[in-house]
């Protein structure tokens, strides 16, 4: 029976994790279709290379420092590592769709081996490794701060250092759209969809168990609820986009469901479907509205990562202490105000010296 449970949570973490890694394709396709197609090879190399340079300096240093010395206790500890693994390469995924079209290479690469080593490690391990920050309270089920909103932060540090692209803003500080229009909406349309599949594995799997009738209930309800909430942002993207706007815009239905599920990924385990609607509604219309405060105050995210991941990430997660009779309000305001000054930080002094060392902006 013990080898039964083992080998069904094992199967869980690694089923889940091979959906979580084709998001990958999902991020590339996203990512090329919303920037301007003389970019679209530039961004396909930073996709698969960040894949690589995460996976590699999370194995080899940022699990360990993360969770020590996993012995294998209820599913393999090589499904474990491989699970996780992933998860850190959508927080750098993050980073590579806010500094398109603008960031070099390698320094990004440089970042991104820091994060996986080092940043995403340590603030993980506060938390999902049983540290101070799981001992006050704080709940993050699947990773609205600990992975998105972690990405956020280093992405938005990325983004004040390097600047916008050239001509992205008018002299009287408006917005260049007749430029900048996204390349390919079809191949950001398929992208959204293969993010949307892969975040069942990024929420199902994180209840980290397949052995028994109650965790099946629980992944069936987590399942529900993460798919709800996509369609609760998407419409709200859609419905604020035709009053507003006057028109259906595309971009904003793909970036709203895409934010209700960065909203519900920190709590998918707990509330109704009725809820589960809410907070992905709630994160579309976070979304929504963050994408021109973003540019109001000059920081160019061409894909929307930063409305879609750092905002509705810190969203999701302070719904958890509102909505969840267990969890307390307090203890997520304050895990998600020391994670963000604590990779923000961290991460604006890695892209400082890469600027001072190399230079960080190709267009200079």
């Amino acid at each position: 029976m013990l080898d039964i449970q083992y080998i069904l949570s094992t199967f869980l973490l690694l089923f889940s994790g091979a959906l979580v890694f084709w998001m990958a394709a999902g991020f590339s396709m996203l990512e090329c279709g919303l920037v301007r197609a003389s970019k679209a090879v530039e961004i396909l190399k930073k996709n698969v290379g960040l894949y690589c340079v995460s996976a590699i300096f999370f194995a080899f240093g940022g699990y360990s420092i993360m969770y020590g010395d996993f012995t294998g206790i209820g599913h393999s500890s090589a499904a474990d590592m491989f699970f996780q693994l992933v998860f850190v390469a959508t927080a750098a995924s993050i980073i590579s769709g806010t500094i398109a079209e603008r960031a070099k290479f390698w320094p990004f690469m440089v970042v991104v081996a820091v994060l996986s080593l080092i940043i995403y490690p340590i603030q993980g391990s506060w938390t999902w490794g049983g540290g101070f920050l799981s001992e006050l309270g704080f709940s993050d089920f699947a990773g609205s701060t600990i992975v998105h909103s972690v990405g956020g932060w280093a992405a938005l540090a990325g983004a004040i250092l390097l600047g916008s692209r050239r001509g992205r803003y008018n002299d009287d500080n408006s917005v260049n759209t007749w430029d900048f229009q996204p390349s390919n909406l079809t191949a950001a349309t398929i992208g959204t969809f293969i993010l949307w599949l892969g975040w069942f594995g990024f929420n199902g799997g994180s209840q980290l168990a397949m052995a028994t009738k109650t965790d099946i209930d629980a992944i069936a309800n987590v399942f529900a609820n993460t798919h709800i909430a996509a369609v609760a942002g998407s419409l709200m993207a859609l419905f604020l986009s035709s009053m507003i706007k006057k028109s259906i815009n595309l971009p904003m239905m793909l970036n709203g469901a895409l934010a209700g599920l960065v909203a519900i990924t920190a709590g998918p385990d707990y509330p109704s479907l009725e809820l589960a609607v809410l907070i992905g509604a709630i994160g579309g219309i976070i979304m929504f509205f963050s994408v021109p405060l973003f540019d109001r105050v000059r920081v160019d995210d061409p894909v929307g990562a930063l409305s879609v991941h750092l905002m509705p990430g810190i969203w999701g997660t302070l719904a958890v202490g509102i909505f969840k009779p267990e969890a307390s309000v307090l203890a997520q305001i304050q895990g998600v105000g020391i994670i963000g000054a604590f990779v923000f930080t961290a991460s604006f002094i890695v892209w400082y010296i890469m600027k001072r060392v190399v230079g960080i902006n190709s267009e200079e």
